[in-house]
């Protein structure tokens, strides 16, 4: 399910795998509940750059010669030598956005846009018994339901936008998922007074795009914290996003893993790049300098309760400092308050059953994404995302995407030449 970028590297390389094995090859396909391909479109503001190396791509790490490169990309596009000019590690959000959108009309023909998958299933082969294939139901735009039989699932469904407990989305109180969507549906002129909760890059990046955008508004960053933290990008801290540390990260004891938590945390979560605190610290210190104040930074502060107020918002505030509480009229509260992964239970309803949790409720994944299953089936569930507590940090990030990808198609290969030693047999890929 889902043909965002995790999806979109597998298909890749199960593309080049059999390429490279034309004796072993795997039909796959991939459905998606999008209309087209996007990739968080309605954060794309402008200016923003990408938090990872252009090298850290859909492919580079697995096979740097593959035609699917960003640096591919930049010579289809006729901007590989300006953007070697340009001297930057780090291309925009919408060039790299650019280059997903042209990866994945490469592969069009494999991936079904405007469909949903409902559910997941095992059936027995040939009367065998044994449960070695998966019926995967689809529910296209048009209403038709139809049925796929595959070897093998990969579930990628992103992620699940996250509000504080007791708020509820509406057209003034948005999550930054749908940010730029809900933005460019009113009238700037109406935005009088804008407030953002979060201590994340999106926080701070999209308090940015309003004070930049709203120049006749005032805007509030409400955070948790003593202001803004800085993401540590430092080479040694950056290891933990190497693919090596998802083996040290998955072979390790239960305290380092803690460990890696415990010390690296900065380097992804609640955390914001230095050239964007600088340029809001600037933002504040230039209003002190005219002595003209719009932007506004409450810290240690928490929203407790939104009601409406007219046509905007009564946004109450509680101070983690002294505890006191006041009321900030708003005419739009943006939560940049993260994600949550969506549990493959949801997709695969009682069939959830036939594979293994640890102590903590959480499903136990093998080294190759693999859930492990409780019995003995020989289809493959493979999860893209959702496995931080079991692969470490980079579970849900772009970093290790090409290896990862890579990883899933040799597993998928692998097993399909053993049972291909066994018995013969056409075999299919779905990615739910």
């Amino acid at each position: 399910m889902g043909f965002g970028p995790s999806n979109l590297s597998l298909a890749i390389a199960l593309e080049e795998h059999g390429a490279s094995a034309p004796q072993h090859p795997v039909k796959s396909h991939f459905f998606e509940r999008q209309p087209s391909f996007g990739w968080h479109r309605n954060m794309l503001l402008p200016s923003t750059t990408m938090q990872i190396s252009f090298l850290k791509d859909l492919v580079t790490f697995r096979n740097p010669l593959s035609r699917f490169s960003f640096i591919s990309y930049l010579h289809a596009a006729n901007r590989l030598v300006q953007f070697v000019n340009n001297q930057d590690f780090f291309p925009t959000r919408h060039e790299f956005h650019q280059y997903l959108e042209w990866a994945a009309a490469g592969l069009d023909d494999q991936v079904t846009y405007g469909a949903e998958v409902t559910s997941i299933r095992p059936v027995a082969e040939n009367g065998t018994g044994e449960l070695d294939l998966l019926e995967v139901e689809v529910r296209e735009s048009n209403g038709r339901t139809q049925v796929v039989t595959a070897r093998n699932v990969a579930i990628s469904t992103g992620l699940v936008p996250r509000l504080p407990e007791g708020m509820t989305a509406d057209e003034r109180v948005w999550h930054s998922s749908e940010f730029l969507g809900r933005f460019n549906a009113h009238a700037p002129e109406d935005l009088k007074s804008v407030a953002v909760v979060g201590a994340g890059q999106s926080a701070a990046e999209i308090t940015r795009f309003l004070y930049d955008s709203l120049p006749h508004a005032q805007v509030s960053a409400i955070i948790p914290s003593y202001g803004y933290s800085v993401a540590d990008d430092t080479p040694f801290a950056n290891q933990v996003f190497d693919p090596g540390a998802v083996d040290e990260y998955f072979f390790g004891t239960d305290r380092g893993r803690d460990a890696f938590w415990r010390y690296h945390r900065n380097t992804n979560y609640s955390v914001v790049d230095a050239d964007v605190i600088r340029s809001l610290y600037q933002r504040a210190y230039d209003e002190e300098v005219r002595d003209s104040h719009r932007l506004h930074f409450r810290n240690l502060t928490r929203v407790t309760e939104v009601k409406s107020a007219g046509s905007g918002k009564q946004v109450v505030l509680r101070s983690l400092l002294d505890d006191r509480t006041e009321e900030l009229a708003v005419d739009a509260l943006v939560f940049a308050t993260g994600y949550d992964c969506v549990d493959p239970a949801r997709l695969l309803g009682d069939f959830d059953r036939h594979f293994q949790r640890d102590a903590a409720g959480r499903h136990q994944v093998e080294r190759d994404y693999r859930l492990v299953p409780a019995s003995g089936l020989t289809c493959g569930v493979y999860l893209q995302g959702g496995t931080e507590h079991s692969h470490g940090l980079s579970s849900a990030l772009l970093s290790n995407i090409a290896v990862r990808s890579g990883e899933i198609a040799d597993s998928i290969m692998l097993g399909r030449t053993e049972r291909e030693l066994e018995r013969p047999v056409e075999e299919a890929t779905a990615a739910a």
